[in-house]
């Protein structure tokens, strides 16, 4: 499916394909964080990616870091622009309201 000028898409991300340069975005978010504000959090894994078309693209990242030896979830934003070598971030910040996993993860109904 070609993407869309401007639109999000989920990226599936435990699919083998797509794993190392999603992961590789992800760790590079924790440690430009981690430069930017001083910060030792360690990555984890990405738990959800979406990817959005821009000038480049801009990957929504969920991801699970450690920090002070327990695990939290981190909402960053990456933008990339492969054919000038260019990588940044946008935005990262503590995501507080999004588990690892919900109810409907596990197939579970509600009622």
């Amino acid at each position: 499916m070609e993407p869309v000028p401007g639109g999000v898409r989920d990226i599936n991300v435990t699919d083998g394909s797509n794993n190392a340069e999603i992961e590789g975005l992800g760790q590079f978010a924790v440690q430009e964080h981690n430069n930017k504000q001083n910060a030792v959090l360690e990555f984890a894994r990405v738990l959800k990616a979406k990817e959005q078309v821009v000038a480049g693209k801009l990957y929504h990242l969920t991801l699970e870091a450690i920090d002070a030896g327990k695990k939290k979830v981190y909402e960053a934003k990456v933008w990339v622009k492969p054919w000038m070598n260019f990588k940044e971030l946008q935005e990262f910040k503590h995501s507080h309201d999004s588990p690892s996993f919900t109810t409907s993860d596990l197939g579970a109904k509600p009622g």
